[in-house]
């Protein structure tokens, strides 16, 4: 279960933890307390994103009405300043649901995520994309939200 995001901490899991549940709540305003202005977001092979506002700009549509977004954590370690997460996000439009398995790196000073970098298996999310378009088609082929933290992150 991720961290209620009504209090803004400090301690580095717990800003990653409140940041996930920000964004998992549509709480873009919370999020982007807790970004550096000079953030860093990467996603493994796509361009850095650098600043706030530029990653706000790509965050806030997770806000709008008619588009979830969800995170399963399935493993959260911190050593000093930089945090790891093991986790299953899944992305909903209308019908349509991708759900992934992500690694994501995180590094906090003074409270306020510096650098962001997720990776993830281009194969595992192609095949994730085909089978979220095949879901909004035939429902029995929807992918199901992982019922424990002890099942393996995105294939579900």
């Amino acid at each position: 279960m991720l961290r209620d995001a009504t209090t803004l901490p400090t301690e580095p899991q717990a800003v990653v933890e409140t940041f996930l549940a920000a964004l998992a709540a549509g709480d873009i305003e919370t999020a982007g307390e807790l970004l550096d202005e000079h953030v860093a977001w990467s996603n493994v092979g796509l361009p850095t994103i650098r600043g706030r506002a530029r990653t706000m700009a790509l965050l806030r549509p997770l806000g709008k009405p008619g588009r979830t977004f969800e995170v399963y954590l399935h493993a959260i370690a911190a050593n000093g300043r930089t945090v790891l997460t093991d986790r299953t996000d899944a992305f909903e439009l209308g019908r349509l649901r991708v759900q992934l398995w992500v690694n994501g790196h995180f590094d906090v000073h003074e409270g306020r995520i510096v650098m962001w970098r997720d990776s993830f298996d281009y194969l595992d999310t192609l095949r994730a994309i085909v089978r979220g378009l095949a879901g909004a088609v035939v429902a029995p082929l929807r992918p199901a939200a992982p019922q424990s933290p002890d099942v393996a992150p995105g294939r579900h």
